[in-house]
């Protein structure tokens, strides 16, 4: 949803260029003419403290503020929505956390969008499988599901396909943060409720070691 509006606010500026656009929902589904991205190399073939430093510079590029009126939902919806997912999952799966941790991790998760002090528009999904190399610029996004909100939320979709959260999440968030200058605590704050969030039926997952090893 609001792809199309995203797309047409940032004008190729670190993005694909959106040439034409039907909106109009057949099936939940909307038609796109973009720009096609040459060579179409993914960003995930390079290593990964590389893969940070493009990633990061797009986000800076597209972090504006929306203008007035525009029809972006809140990142807070999508947060409760994601948390309540989450509930529903726990009390049929249950959970492989400490239930203390995943208390404190997904009532994170439904607040930090509310206690933020900068709001912009954001990518959401961006991760190194998001990001093509093109002809007119070195790299450009595309596939964003944009959302207004907080900043550090979108360093979080980058981390879940790192490597690096199984070995040093502390390090790796820290680093984004350093990149994108933003609060590295704050960061580490989404990451942990994320990676809270994505947990229930993972039992030895990743995603479970990490959050542990993030929790505040």
């Amino acid at each position: 949803m609001h792809e199309a509006d995203a797309l047409r606010q940032w004008a190729g500026e670190g993005a694909v260029l959106l040439h034409d656009a039907d909106t109009t929902s057949v099936d939940d589904t909307v038609a796109l003419l973009l720009e096609r991205c040459r060579p179409g190399t993914l960003l995930r073939s390079l290593p990964e403290v590389e893969q940070d430093v493009v990633l990061v510079g797009l986000l800076r590029r597209v972090w504006h503020q929306p203008p007035a009126g525009s029809p972006y939902r809140p990142l807070a919806e999508m947060c409760t929505w994601w948390a309540d997912e989450h509930e529903a999952k726990v009390g049929v799966r249950g959970s492989p956390l400490d239930p203390g941790l995943r208390r404190a991790g997904i009532e994170l998760f439904r607040t930090l969008a509310a206690s933020t002090d900068r709001s912009v528009l954001l990518c959401t999904d961006l991760h190194a499988g998001n990001v093509l190399a093109a002809e007119r610029e070195p790299w450009l996004l595309i596939d964003p599901k944009p959302y207004v909100g907080d900043p550090a939320y979108d360093l979080t979709q980058h981390c879940l396909n790192c490597d690096r959260l199984r070995t040093e999440p502390e390090d790796l968030v820290r680093r984004l943060a350093e990149l994108a200058e933003l609060d590295a605590e704050r960061a580490r704050l989404w990451l942990f409720a994320r990676c809270v969030q994505e947990s229930p039926g993972r039992t030895g997952d990743v995603l479970v070691d990490a959050a542990t090893r993030l929790a505040p």
